[in-house]
């Protein structure tokens, strides 16, 4: 069972023989120990773009050319790689403990590419204690766990990126803005007033482009999704995929299949050739009373993105903060001290009270 639990992420240091680390911001790792710093050889050829038609028709749902080593969370189901070294094995998303000895090896399609964290560990809780600090009547309890330097996790979380070529034929109604004179009539006369109406004609053509880095959340669970506020990074910083940049980090595998991923992927591709035939009815308002989509040359990736979480529990209630491990954009939810708000309204009645009896 020992070799089970070890990571095929570990690499050991040159100088010491502690284990390496990725250091966030760079393309090196790091020990801890004695301050070695090793480079990550970068990919002399780009990412791939997977020509998406062949995994689908060959493997469907699961195309598997890898294998990891995974902990399920028994809790909220989220399936996280965790590196050997991780000092709190507890769920990134729930703070349910992992077992090491529930390590199970699950067939993954490989990550083509990563965003490499740009922020620390340090960094993270720095930026949830100031935000902390401007919540009031945060309770002590949540104002703890921005100082405690287990309660905030790096994880990669898993996405797939879909590019096409579009093409759609359309037929609708291009409307027109015009406005004509009514009288009204009031107790003080009659009174009069433009009033907007639209001229409707026909409409019909073809848009066509191409569509570039569609991107999908491949994590199925409502309760884990990421709030919309961070979930955006430069995807002109993905990299070709290294493990070692995995080291020292919490990887999530995805739950959504390829299959469901690319389904997701096409009512976005929809949104975005309704918004082409718009641009190209023009006018002030349109009508698309029919589209007919096409997406050929389909090409896909797996990417990895960074992200950190915090997740505590305050009155049996489970709340989460994020911050983006690019960007540094953070978002959260977080409760209230009752105690806090009740004094706060005591003293507010308390000094309106002597300011009623020193005027009298």
């Amino acid at each position: 069972m020992e070799e089970t639990a070890k990571s095929q992420q570990k690499k050991s240091c040159a100088n010491c023989g502690a284990e390496l680390n990725f250091k966030p911001g760079s393309h090196q790792l790091k020990c801890e120990y004695c301050g070695y710093e090793e480079f990550i050889e970068q990919a002399k050829s780009s990412f791939e773009e997977l020509e998406l038609k062949h995994y689908l028709k060959v493997v469907g749902n699961h195309a598997f050319t890898e294998t990891i080593d995974l902990l399920h969370c028994k809790n909220c189901g989220a399936n996280q790689h965790v590196e050997e070294n991780y000092k709190s094995l507890h769920c990134v998303y729930c703070g349910e403990p992992l077992i090491k000895e529930d390590i199970e090896k699950e067939g993954w399609i490989l990550p083509g590419a990563l965003v490499p964290f740009q922020l620390d560990g340090k960094t993270a809780r720095n930026i949830f204690k100031n935000w902390v600090n401007r919540i009031w009547f945060a309770p002590n309890k949540l104002k703890k766990a921005a100082l405690d330097p287990e309660s905030i996790h790096g994880l990669y979380v898993p996405y797939w990126t879909f590019d096409a070529n579009l093409k759609a034929a359309y037929q609708g109604e291009r409307g027109d803005y015009y406005y004509e004179t009514q009288t009204y009539r009031t107790k003080n006369g009659n009174r009069t007033r433009q009033v907007r109406k639209t001229k409707w004609s026909s409409a019909s053509g073809s848009v066509q482009g191409f569509v570039d880095d569609i991107l999908i959340n491949a994590s199925e669970k409502k309760r884990r999704e990421i709030p919309a506020k961070i979930s955006h990074w430069n995807l002109k910083e993905l990299v070709v995929f290294n493990s070692k940049y995995l080291a020292g980090f919490v990887t999530e595998k995805y739950t959504i299949s390829l299959k469901d991923g690319h389904h997701l992927s096409f009512q976005k591709a929809k949104q975005i050739a309704h918004s082409w035939i718009r641009r190209d009815i023009g006018g002030d308002t349109q009508r698309i009373h029919h589209a007919d989509i096409k997406l050929t040359e389909e090409t896909f990736k797996h990417i990895l993105l960074p992200l950190y979480i915090s997740s505590y529990r305050y009155k049996n209630k489970e709340y989460h903060f994020y911050v983006n491990g690019q960007t540094g954009s953070i978002s959260g939810t977080h409760p209230y001290s009752f105690w806090k708000i009740f004094l706060l309204i005591v003293a507010v009645l308390v000094a309106i009270g002597l300011i009623v009896i020193f005027a009298q």
